[in-house]
């Protein structure tokens, strides 16, 4: 996992084969009901976040520690800019090296004013589907949260 180096030896060839983190990214793209003011607030906060991402939210800073049902997961906060985009990554990624991350970010269709949430993530090859079903998921509370 993380770049892991294995060297093969045979007889004087050098056989190197790198493992890295099979994570493919992947993108999905929600037409919401809200302003990006509104909808920024639920991505970008504690108290937002805490609505329909997770049970609890606490940050210090850049780094925001989520918690659901007995268990938690660390992620810092890498880049924001106000009603247009949130990017985090968890220190679990960080910590073995990967560059992996997941972006809300959030567009509005200059001729029609149509607002539109895109979510930007990464997962092993064989599990994106699993992946999707869950932001899908997740996605339809934050759209009952918000009343979209």
């Amino acid at each position: 996992m993380g770049g892991a180096q294995i060297f093969l030896y045979y007889g004087t060839h050098d056989f190197r084969k790198t493992y890295m983190s099979d994570k493919v990214q992947f993108e999905l793209e929600f037409a919401v009901n809200s302003s990006p003011t509104v909808l920024f607030s639920f991505l970008s906060t504690p108290s937002g976040l805490s609505e329909w991402f997770c049970d609890d939210v606490n940050s210090r800073g850049e780094l925001f520690t989520f918690f659901w049902e007995g268990s938690e997961e660390s992620a810092k906060m890498l880049s924001k800019k106000n009603d247009q985009f949130v990017k985090f990554r968890w220190l679990s990624a960080e910590e073995e090296g990967e560059k992996t991350y997941f972006e809300f970010r959030i567009v509005v269709d200059d001729l029609t004013g149509d607002v539109s949430l895109i979510i930007t993530d990464f997962a092993e090859e064989d599990e994106v589907e699993e992946s999707k079903l869950l932001w899908n998921s997740q996605i339809s509370d934050l759209f009952r949260v918000i009343g979209a």
